[in-house]
């Protein structure tokens, strides 16, 4: 990372990796070309987990070369005094492995509803039950996972090498 100043620790990165509205999957398409694709995904323990179609180009991709990345992005706003953003973001690397296992298949599932439509939950059960032998679920093992922030305090001062509030 260049700006050493705004990288913040492990546990910071994983908190916006489990927040974030959204993560961009990044991987290797089996012609060699590049490919990202932007996910629901949630976290649960030290993995995160998204679900897709069973087939297409992500299932092509991660069958030829599982290796991952992963970008995911907290809260972004505008710095009212000046053209900057304040932001938090956590980059994963990692190794994308199908999920066979009906239990973690489902608990992940539900991490997902829970945390994009938690309104809907009484329909859970019925609605995967119905999407269950359609809906493929992938595990990200994580293999490193880096955080950094630029904000600044109330005084206007940015707060650097992972200074909090």
């Amino acid at each position: 990372m260049r700006r050493k100043n705004r990288e913040m620790d492990e546990d910071f990165a994983m908190q916006v990796a489990e927040k974030c509205s959204y993560g961009v999957l990044s991987m290797i398409l089996p012609d060699g070309r590049p490919y990202g694709v932007p996910l629901s995904v949630c976290r649960m323990g030290n993995s995160m987990y998204f679900h897709c179609a069973m087939s297409g180009q992500k299932t092509e991709a991660l069958g030829q070369n599982p290796q991952v990345s992963l970008t995911c992005v907290g809260t972004v706003k505008p710095y009212p005094s000046g053209f900057t953003m304040e932001y938090e973001s956590a980059v994963i690397t990692g190794i994308a492995v199908p999920v066979t296992e009906e239990t973690e298949k489902l608990a992940a599932l539900r991490t997902i509803c829970e945390k994009y439509c938690p309104e809907n939950m009484d329909a859970f059960e019925a609605s995967a039950a119905r999407s269950l032998p359609r809906t493929a679920v992938w595990r990200i093992e994580i293999v490193s996972i880096t955080g950094k922030r630029k904000k600044y305090d109330a005084e206007g001062k940015e707060m650097t090498f992972g200074r909090m509030e």
